[in-house]
Order: structure tokens, then C-alpha cells, then sequence
């Protein structure tokens, strides 16, 4: 076995001069919909900057922009509203299956399987005809949301609420969730979360959107394994985690003992740190300025104050290693406000990044390549069949 582990670092040696692990930093596609200056800290979709979405957009024209690519007419807006309002609705069958599922049963383990059983429903294999796109779009938008606030209540033994037609996206999803109609700010604010998030280039979710879509299945099947990647906890989650580390930390003055704990140990401080950023992450300062609006409405979280002491020590601490607040720091703090569960915090998340998923479901479409990476092989090589009786025991797993 010597000689054939020498031989399997000499391959290493001599092929691992292209391996990037996790792809990171490699090209796999061009894309007109994202762009991130992580230098810089701007974010814009389809040519448009973040901040300017989330102060002048809605929720569902950014959706039309980010899936259609410009911004749509006053009609073609109504139309796409129109068209997401008639199809909210899921079948009694959708919901007769989700009352199936465990009342312990992880939300994001509900809305991928919920997501994927549409495909029962409506696939027809017919990504080259235009009518089936602009359907798939609107149902995937449409029916998400409610499937989400339906499992909430389904697991705590109740009858799913239907949407309400005279409410608009983010407040018929309010209403759905906490049985009672919003109010306009909060309705707003939510509405602005869901922009924010709707977008972000090809993170781990996205990547797996366009694989699945480049081996041309139909688009709820596309949905489903981008949800299923989404809710690993490397990717989303981590505003539930920002949530518990300032309930921990308690008070403001023990920030400073937290993080230089954290720091020492090499412990990962949540909510802080990106990838793409080596600044603020644009949306965590627009997040902060949403739970501003709220707290001055309907009363301020303790938390808050916690989270702010957290981000000054660690602006001195870590700001010169690029480390900053990321999009999850605020997130979780405006969602408990509204009164969102702490374990629906990535659901919402999924709700709004179905947007972006289908644009690169689209997009992969356009000029479909199916992906089919190459690997290093590092295994032993030529190997001898051995009988059974004459082999030792082998390698207990």
C-alpha cells in the first residue's frame, strides 16, 4: 500500500495545478443579471442599483426585471400582478400532502418537497415554448409564498389561511403567515426584504439552479434543488445563527468580551464576513435602516442594541481584514419584528430568491451548455480481482 500512496501523490503533485475546490474563483457562465463590486460595495441588478430598487420598486417589477430583463410598462406590471394574484392558490392535494409531513419536519425540507410536487402538476417538458416560461414563472411566484405560510400553520395543527385578493405580494404573505392583515409599513419593509434578496450572482443556490436547468428538466424541478442547496447551513441559515449569538451575547457591553473570545478561539463571528465584500455589505446597511423604521414604529429590540455594539468592536477588530456585516447581521431582526418564526427566516429567504433562480433558469436556456465538470482521479490503479475466500478483511465503513 506504500507504493501505491506514493503513486497517488506524485498524481496529485502533478494535476492538482488546475483544481480550484468549490470551483472558487473559476468562471462557469456570463450573465447579464447581477453584478457585485465587493471593493467597492455595490450591487446592482440588471444595471440597476440596489438601493435605488429598494427605496422605488416593488418586490414583483423587480421580479419582471431580474427575470425579463427591463423594467415593465405600467400595463405589462398590472398584467404580471394580475397573473401572480389568480394563481396563489395551491391544489387541495398540495396541501393534504403537507399535512403528511412531521410537525418537527424542517420548513425548507417542506417547501422543497412542496416545490418539486408541482412539477406533478404542471411539467410538460416544454422550456422551448414561451406561454409554459411566462406560466412556470408566475406559478413558481405565485405559490411559493403560500406554501411556506401553509406548512406554519398546517404544523401547528390548523387549516391553512387562503390569500386574499385584495392584498398585495407581501402583505397577503403577512396575512397568510400571522392570520392577520399588516400594516402598510410592515407590509412595505417585508416587501423591500424580498428585494434585497432576490439577487446575488452565482452563489452555491443559483449554481445549482443553472446545473439542474442545463440538463433541460422543467422548472419546478430546477426550483426544488436550488431550495434543497439553499438549506444547508454553509449558505442559508445564518440569520437564524445572528439571532442566537446576540441572545447570548445579552448586553452591549459584553460584545467586546464575545468577540475577542471568538477571535481567540477562531471561532466564526455570525452575521460578518463575505465572500464577494471587503466592505458593508450594501444590503446589511439598507437592512439596518428597515429595522430603524420599524423599531421607531412598533418599539425598539433589545437586540439591536447588541448588534450595534457587536458591529463597532468588530469594525476595529476585524474591519482590517475585510470582514464586515453581511446581508444576514440585520435580516434576522427586522423578520422577528414582523413576527416571522426564527426557522422561517430561510424560507423567506427562498420565497424571494425564486427570482433569481428562475433569471438563471432562463438565462442557462439561452445558451444551454449541460455542465459536466472534470475531476482529479486519486484512487489506486490497477488492481488485481481477489476471490472472496481469499481476501482479508476489508475496510469497515
Amino acid at each position: 500500500m506504500i507504493g501505491n500512496d506514493r503513486k497517488i501523490e506524485k498524481n496529485l503533485d502533478s494535476s492538482m495545478i488546475g483544481l480550484r475546490p468549490g470551483l472558487e474563483g473559476v468562471p462557469v457562465a456570463q450573465s447579464s443579471i447581477c453584478d457585485i463590486d465587493g471593493l467597492q460595495g455595490k450591487l446592482t441588478y440588471r444595471g440597476y442599483p440596489i438601493s435605488e430598487l429598494a427605496l422605488q420598486s416593488s418586490f414583483l417589477e423587480t421580479t419582471y426585471l431580474l427575470i425579463w430583463g427591463d423594467l415593465p410598462s405600467p400595463s405589462q406590471l398590472r398584467d404580471f400582478e394580475k397573473e401572480v394574484q389568480m394563481h396563489r392558490r395551491i391544489s387541495f392535494r398540495v396541501r393534504d400532502m403537507m399535512k403528511c409531513f412531521p410537525a418537527s419536519g424542517h420548513p425548507m425540507d417542506a417547501l422543497q418537497s412542496s416545490a418539486a410536487s408541482l412539477g406533478l402538476f404542471y411539467s410538460r417538458r416544454a422550456i422551448d415554448d414561451p406561454k409554459y416560461v411566462y406560466d412556470a414563472v408566475v406559478r413558481l411566484i405565485a405559490k411559493i409564498p403560500t406554501m411556506v405560510a401553509a406548512f406554519q400553520l398546517i404544523r401547528k395543527g390548523q387549516d391553512p389561511i387562503q390569500p386574499r385578493d385584495d392584498l398585495a405580494y407581501s402583505a397577503n404573505f403577512l396575512y397568510m403567515l400571522t392570520e392577520r392583515e399588516p400594516d402598510p409599513l410592515a407590509a412595505r419593509i417585508f416587501d423591500r426584504c424580498l428585494i434585497l434578496h432576490a439577487e446575488h450572482s452565482l452563489n452555491a443556490s443559483t449554481f445549482s439552479a443553472r446545473v439542474t436547468a442545463s440538463t433541460l428538466t422543467d422548472p419546478y424541478a430546477v426550483v426544488a434543488s436550488a431550495v434543497g442547496t439553499l438549506a444547508g447551513p454553509l449558505h442559508g441559515g445564518a440569520n437564524e445563527d445572528v439571532i442566537k449569538m446576540l441572545e447570548k451575547i445579552g448586553k452591549p457591553e459584553h460584545a467586546i468580551t464575545y468577540l475577542n473570545d471568538a477571535i481567540s478561539n477562531k471561532r466564526k463571528v455570525m452575521g460578518f464576513g463575505h465572500r464577494e465584500y471587503r466592505v458593508k455589505d450594501p444590503r446589511a446597511s439598507i437592512l439596518q435602516d428597515l429595522a430603524e423604521e420599524l423599531f421607531a414604529r412598533f418599539g425598539k429590540d433589545e437586540m439591536y442594541d447588541v448588534a450595534k455594539a457587536l458591529e463597532k468592536a468588530a469594525e476595529h477588530k476585524l474591519g482590517s481584514k475585510g470582514i464586515y456585516p453581511n446581508v444576514d447581521f440585520y435580516s434576522g431582526l427586522v423578520y422577528r419584528k414582523l413576527g416571522i418564526p426564527r426557522d422561517l427566516y430561510t424560507p423567506v429567504f427562498a420565497i424571494s430568491r425564486v427570482a433569481g433562480w428562475l433569471a438563471h433558469w432562463r438565462e442557462q436556456l439561452g445558451a444551454n451548455r449541460i455542465f459536466r465538470p472534470s475531476q482529479i482521479y486519486t484512487g489506486i490503479q490497477n488492481r488485481q480481482w481477489i476471490p472472496a475466500e481469499e481476501r482479508s478483511s476489508a475496510k469497515s465503513f
